[in-house]
């Protein structure tokens, strides 16, 4: 292993990530990636869209002289379990795919993460296809799967990790508790880069207030929930 390979889906939690790690902007890259200002030690941060719809096409800029890097999927997550608090890390050891597929993250960086975390749940992660946005279909899923928690893009980051014969991890922290709705409106507002759409934004104050106030609350919590995720990867990458 050569560097770690820190993706995210959005721009938004990429941007977040690299101010908590000090991370400055690539110049001249083809997409935003984030760096130390030393290459001691090699860490690269960059996102791969909503579902990592991305991932494919930016990989061999992505990797561009990491040779063989640990690769985390890392951001934000919504809990499925009802114990799951705003900020509680999960590092899973497997990841639960939409099509029902199990893939397991590499053991000893799954180790070395749950040691560095200290206190973490390691229960099994759901990567859905869409946005499970009620308290409802959260309790759905829970009781489904057993599933602690759910994101849309850690399975196929995963998959793809083990394709290209990297190891990889998943670190994520909550910023939608089980009891939590999130309307489903808000990932309209975000380009497959993870931009906002500001005219959409726009649209969506004056047809659904209610949505804004949703929207603003989720923020404070993403940015906990990117705090503790931060403080992981600082560790890892010591």
């Amino acid at each position: 292993m050569t560097g770690i390979l820190v993706l995210t889906a959005v721009e938004l939690e990429a941007r977040a990530l690299a101010r908590e790690l000090e991370l400055r902007r690539v110049p001249g890259h083809p997409f935003s990636a984030y760096e130390p200002s030393s290459n001691r030690p090699r860490l690269r941060l960059a996102p791969v869209g909503v579902r990592a719809t991305l991932l494919p096409d930016r990989w061999s800029a992505l990797v561009a002289g990491l040779q063989v890097p640990l690769v985390i999927s890392a951001g934000v997550c919504g809990a499925l379990a009802p114990e799951l608090g705003v900020g509680d890390l999960l590092i899973p050891e497997s990841v639960l795919g939409p099509g029902g597929e199990r893939l397991n993250v590499t053991p000893g960086a799954h180790r070395a993460a749950v040691s560095a975390a200290g206190h973490a749940c390691t229960g099994c992660l759901l990567t859905s296809a869409e946005l499970v946005a009620t308290p409802e279909a959260k309790a759905a899923r829970w009781a489904e799967t057993g599933a602690w928690a759910v994101d849309m893009e850690s399975a196929a980051i995963v998959a793809w990790a083990s394709r290209q014969g990297c190891p990889c991890l998943v670190v994520r922290a909550v910023a939608d508790p089980a009891g939590q709705h999130v309307p489903a409106e808000l990932i309209g507002l975000l380009t497959p880069e993870g931009k906002l759409r500001t005219r959409r934004a726009l649209a969506l104050v004056l047809s659904r207030p209610t949505a804004i106030r949703h929207a603003l609350a989720l923020r404070g919590t993403t940015r906990l929930a990117l705090n503790s995720v931060a403080r992981l990867i600082a560790e890892l990458a010591e």
